[in-house]
């Protein structure tokens, strides 16, 4: 079992999950606002986004294996295909109960395009320079907005349209964070993993730059969510102590640690931390759309 929930990477997974709650019970359901969702829909829309994730996963594991042998050490090449049929089958099902639920067939589109981009990105784009980063990265944003598309879009109209749009922008300022969190810490993976990746003859941003200078170049690019946050903080929040609290020391603290932590990191170990420090940041953001119920009402 241990080595299923390895090959799926759970704990990616329940991150994910844990996002898409946050937003329907802190963002949603607090304010209010129309919406086309049960608790039994979002559980559904939950299930199938991580259905499709983890055979995402699976379908890239299974491409990135080097000796063609078992993954994980345990599980063959057979049932790992089969899980990822399975998982496909089952979550594209669920996005066509879903998008029939709110009355919008054409959404079921979304949940195929995704499945099809995960394996397009295990057999193609992977070997692609940057283009890899950013399409898991729009991936997971995605993972995000899907939550407003199903839940808000179906539900607008001509009276209710500038407090479902603020919503909604709040949904798609989140998701842009998460994407530029992911890009990072899909480099920051690369880096971990440049032995593997040479001998798979995949072309990464740090094997094009040197480990140590794409290292530097992501504490660069750190700058840009840890401005973002204290524009969102100066802009919408300051009037708010706790919440200037919480954002500075939760989210722009974490971030300015590991923006330092790139320029000197050395050892593998170095960069596995800077890894789990991105998942914390994700995890921190998450959290933070619980807050708005008491910040905005």
């Amino acid at each position: 079992m241990l080595l299923y929930l390895k090959l799926i990477k759970f704990d990616n997974l329940l991150i994910l999950a844990f996002a898409q709650l946050c937003i329907k019970f802190g963002l949603f359901s607090p304010f209010g606002i129309a919406i086309t969702l049960s608790n039994f829909g979002i559980i559904l829309l939950v299930i199938a986004t991580i259905l499709i994730a983890a055979a995402g996963n699976i379908i890239i594991a299974i491409y990135e294996q080097e000796n063609k042998g078992l993954l994980h050490g345990g599980i063959t090449i057979k049932s790992a295909y089969r899980l990822f049929v399975i998982f496909n089958v089952i979550g594209v099902l669920i996005g066509f109960y879903l998008a029939n639920l709110v009355n919008k067939p054409s959404f079921a589109a979304l949940f195929i395009l995704v499945s099809g981009a995960f394996y397009m990105y295990a057999t193609s784009l992977k070997e692609l320079l940057v283009v890899k980063n950013l399409v898991i990265a729009i991936l997971g944003a995605l993972c995000l907005i899907v939550v407003g598309i199903f839940d808000l879009l179906p539900a607008i109209t001509v009276k209710n349209r500038a407090s479902q749009t603020v919503i909604f922008s709040i949904v798609l300022d989140y998701s842009i964070f998460a994407f530029i969190i992911i890009v990072m810490r899909e480099i920051i993976k690369d880096c971990l993993f440049m032995n593997r990746d040479h001998r798979l003859e995949i072309k990464t941003i740090p094997m094009v730059l040197g480990k140590e200078r794409a290292l530097k170049w992501i504490g660069i690019v750190a700058l840009v969510p840890i401005i973002a946050i204290l524009y969102y903080v100066y802009t919408y929040l300051f009037s708010n102590t706790l919440a200037v609290i919480f954002a500075l020391f939760i989210l722009v603290g974490p971030l300015i640690y590991f923006m330092i932590r790139c320029f000197t990191a050395e050892s593998h170990q170095h960069i596995a931390i800077l890894k789990r420090l991105l998942k914390l940041e994700l995890i921190a953001a998450a959290i933070s759309l619980l807050f708005y119920q008491f910040i905005l009402i």
